[in-house]
C-alpha cells in the first residue's frame, strides 16, 4: 500500500501527528509512505525519517510570500501558490498513492481549487484529518470565544476576520461559499476528527454528507510517565502546591489571563508554573509566576509534569489538547474548562471540568484537588493508557485497509458492469 500525507508545515503538533501516522503505517503495513510539506518559512530540504519514510517539500518560498500578501490584502485565501501546487500534484502522480491523507491546509502554500479539482478527478480514497474548524468556516479555525454559529448557514460580517489567518478585508462570505464548493463533491472522502466535539460540528456544517470517524490523538507513553526530578528543589518550592500550565502560544485563547488572575487570588501555599512562554509573555506575567520558556526537550517537560500537584488547562477554545493527556500520563490530575474537546480526555477518576471563565469555581477546584488529593496517580495512569499513540493510530491503519477494500470493490463492479 502506498500512502501520501499532505500537511502545510513539517513542524508543530500537526506535523508531528502526520509523521507518527505514517510511521505506524510503515510498521504495520510495510507501506511505502511519502509526506509532503509546504515551503512556508523557507522549508526547502527533503529528508528521511528514522523509519525510512520520506518527507518532501513542495512549492517556492517567494510564491508563497506573494500568496500570503495577496491573501492579506484581498481576503481571498489559498488561491495563490499555483506553481507550487502543480509541483505537489506532479509529486502525487509520480508516487501513485493508494490513499491520500490530508491534514492542515491552512496558510498560503496550497491552491485549494487546484488540489481539490485534482482529487475529484482521481479515483483515490482520501482521508482528511481536521485539527480545528477551519475547513467549514469562511476563515477562522476557532469560533468558541466569540460564540459564533454563522458557519452553520453562511459566514458574513466576521468579528475576527483580522485574526489568523488574517486579512484587511472581510471576505468570509465569499470564502465560505468557495470552500463549500471546493470541498464538496469528492466521491470517496472520509473525515477524521480527534474529538467527538469536532465531529459533531462537522455534522452541522456543509461537510455533513461525508462519513466522519473519531480517532483520538495520542502520546508516547514510553516518554510521558511518572519521573523523579529535582524541579521543586531547583526552584526552591519544595513546600508549595505546584499549579502547572503548559502551552506553546500563551495568548488569551490558551488562558494566559486566567493564570494572571489566579496568581492574584491563590495564597502563598500555591506556586503557578507556566511552561512554553517567551520574553513577550514574561512582560505580561506577575512576578509570582514561574515562567519557563518553550523547550523541545520532552524529558524535561515530563519532569515538570511529574512534580506538579495539578495541571490546569483554562483553554477558552480547543479541539483535543494533548497536554491534558501528557499530564495524566505523568500521574498528575487535570482541571480544565468545559470547552471544545478538552473535557473528553478526562473522567471522574483523573480530573475535573469547570464552567468556562468562572475563575472562582476554578480556584475552588484547585484547592480541593491539591489539599484533598481525590485523584490517585494510578487512576491517572489508567486513564492515560487509552491514549497510547501507537494503539490509537492503528485505527488509521484499519481505516486505510477498509477504504482500499471498498475502492477495489467499486472498481471491480464498474469493470464488471462494462463487460
Amino acid at each position: 500500500m502506498r500512502i501520501i500525507a499532505i500537511n502545510t508545515l513539517p513542524w508543530g503538533s500537526t506535523g508531528h501527528i502526520t509523521m507518527k501516522i505514517l510511521e505506524t503505517a510503515n510498521v504495520q503495513l510495510k507501506a511505502k509512505t511519502l509526506a509532503t510539506f509546504g515551503m512556508w518559512k523557507g522549508y526547502t530540504k527533503d529528508y528521511i525519517n528514522s523509519d525510512n519514510s520520506k518527507c518532501e517539500g513542495f512549492g517556492f518560498i517567494y510564491e508563497n510570500l506573494l500568496s500570503a500578501l495577496f491573501s492579506k490584502i484581498t481576503g481571498f485565501h489559498n488561491v495563490g501558490s499555483i506553481i507550487g501546487t502543480l509541483v505537489l500534484i506532479r509529486k502525487i502522480k509520480a508516487f501513485d498513492p493508494d490513499i491520500i491523507h490530508l491534514h492542515n491546509l491552512h496558510l498560503w502554500v496550497i491552491n485549494l481549487p487546484i488540489i481539490f479539482s485534482f482529487l475529484k478527478k482521481r479515483n483515490i480514497p482520501v482521508v482528511w484529518t481536521l485539527h480545528d474548524c477551519w475547513a467549514f468556516t469562511g476563515q477562522c479555525p476557532h469560533f468558541t470565544m466569540i460564540n459564533c454559529d454563522k458557519w452553520k448557514t453562511g459566514c458574513h460580517h466576521c468579528p475576527q476576520y483580522r485574526e489568523y489567518p488574517g486579512s484587511y478585508v472581510d471576505r468570509t462570505e465569499t470564502m465560505y461559499n468557495l470552500k463549500k464548493r471546493w470541498f464538496n463533491g469528492i466521491h470517496n472522502l472520509t473525515i477524521v476528527t480527534p474529538s467527538q466535539w469536532l465531529a459533531s460540528h462537522v455534522k452541522e456544517s456543509y461537510l455533513k454528507d461525508y462519513p466522519v470517524k473519531v480517532i483520538h490523538n495520542g502520546i508516547d507513553l514510553s516518554i510521558f510517565k511518572p519521573t523523579k526530578s529535582e524541579f521543586r528543589k531547583n526552584y526552591n518550592i519544595e513546600n508549595k502546591f505546584i499549579v502547572l500550565g503548559v502551552a506553546f502560544d500563551w495568548g488569551k485563547r490558551k488562558g494566559r489571563d486566567v493564570f494572571i488572575d489566579l496568581a492574584k487570588k491563590l495564597d502563598d501555599r500555591y506556586k503557578i508554573v507556566l511552561v512554553g512562554t517567551d520574553d513577550k509573555v514574561d512582560r505580561q506575567l506577575p512576578g509570582n509566576i514561574i515562567s519557563i520558556h518553550r523547550t523541545n526537550n520532552q524529558h524535561e517537560l515530563v519532569k515538570i509534569y511529574s512534580a506538579a500537584d495539578v495541571f490546569v488547562n483554562p483553554t477558552l477554545e480547543d479541539n483535543f489538547p494533548t497536554t491534558n493527556i501528557e499530564s495524566i500520563a505523568c500521574g498528575t490530575p487535570v482541571i480544565t474548562f468545559n470547552t471544545g474537546g478538552s473535557p473528553e480526555i478526562l473522567d471522574d477518576t483523573c480530573g475535573s471540568v469547570v464552567q468556562c471563565n468562572v475563575n472562582e469555581a476554578l480556584i475552588k477546584e484547585i484547592i480541593r484537588t491539591c489539599t484533598n488529593k481525590p485523584y490517585s496517580q494510578e487512576a491517572c495512569l489508567t486513564r492515560a493508557r487509552q491514549y497510547d499513540v501507537y494503539e490509537n493510530f492503528l485505527e488509521y491503519i484499519e481505516l486505510y485497509k477498509t477504504l482500499m477494500e471498498e475502492n477495489n470493490e467499486t472498481i471491480f463492479e464498474k469493470n464488471d458492469f462494462k463487460e
